[in-house]
């Protein structure tokens, strides 16, 4: 059976331009991670000896079926199409992930997987769906998952996730790394919004989202690029011992990242 390959990312820079209601407003580039990957097929029920008519999932998770955002992409799917194709193929098939993007690491390794799904479902069934309806669905599962359904190396993300303004630039060769800590992001922008909250204004917005990554990276501190990296570090004191000089924050964390030096 056909994989399908669900990218990670890095946030270049995330701000905070806003609030709406209980969320944030951002603007951030999100950029790929060409080298870091889960894979995801539909494979037959009958092959991994699952019988049951349950949505099936089969991989490396800590959460329960009703809280993974494949089954929540399923859930919001069905919702929009009213499809008995999908819910067929969910009777007689499990979707099997191989899991390389570590959890709660800021990484979108469950928006990402839950896009690919939405695609991998759009594809196999000729459900006509085109990229913008199926972003407008990922957005119920989560704010990162418009990104990976419109399959950009490169963009600007703004409003709660919504707009995704693709970015020509080069794609960057980056090293991460993932601290064994276990961020929950809510925590994070409670804090922010308690201690840190200086939204971005206009000026500074179209600056940012105008200038290309590297020189981002070049010109930043980690704590200048992202508005979640102080909130992140008061809420886990642990982090500030995996933080390593000319790294950046990605997302609300827990991960770090920087571009691979080039070899000579």
């Amino acid at each position: 059976m056909k994989k399908y390959k669900a990218f990670s990312k890095v946030n270049v820079f995330l701000k905070i331009s806003g609030k709406r209601g209980n969320y944030h407003e951002i603007v951030s580039r999100f950029m790929r991670v060409n080298d870091l990957f889960d894979e995801l097929s539909f494979v037959s029920k009958e092959k991994v000896g699952t019988n049951s008519n349950e949505f099936g999932i089969i991989g490396d998770f800590a959460c329960k079926t009703e809280e993974n955002t494949i089954y929540k992409a399923y859930k919001a799917l069905k919702s929009a199409t009213n499809s008995e194709a999908l819910e067929k193929l969910m009777q007689t098939h499990a979707v099997m992930v191989e899991k390389n993007i570590p959890a709660f690491a800021g990484l979108g390794g469950g928006s990402s997987d839950a896009a690919t799904y939405l695609k991998m479902c759009n594809e196999v069934l000729h459900l006509g769906l085109s990229l913008n309806e199926l972003a407008a669905i990922g957005l119920q599962v989560g704010a990162d998952v418009p990104f990976f359904i419109y399959g950009y190396a490169s963009a600007n993300v703004s409003g709660i996730g919504e707009v995704v303004e693709a970015y020509d630039e080069e794609l960057l060769d980056f090293e991460v790394f993932t601290p064994d800590v276990k961020i929950a992001t809510p925590k994070v922008y409670s804090a922010y919004r308690e201690n840190f909250y200086e939204p971005i204004d206009g000026f500074a917005t179209q600056k940012l989202k105008e200038t290309p990554s590297k020189e981002i990276l070049q010109s930043m501190s980690a704590k200048e690029a992202n508005d979640l990296f102080a909130p992140a570090l008061q809420e886990y004191k642990e982090l500030k011992e995996h933080y390593r000089q000319g790294y950046f924050f990605s997302g609300s964390g827990s991960s770090f990242f920087k571009v691979k030096e080039k070899e000579a």
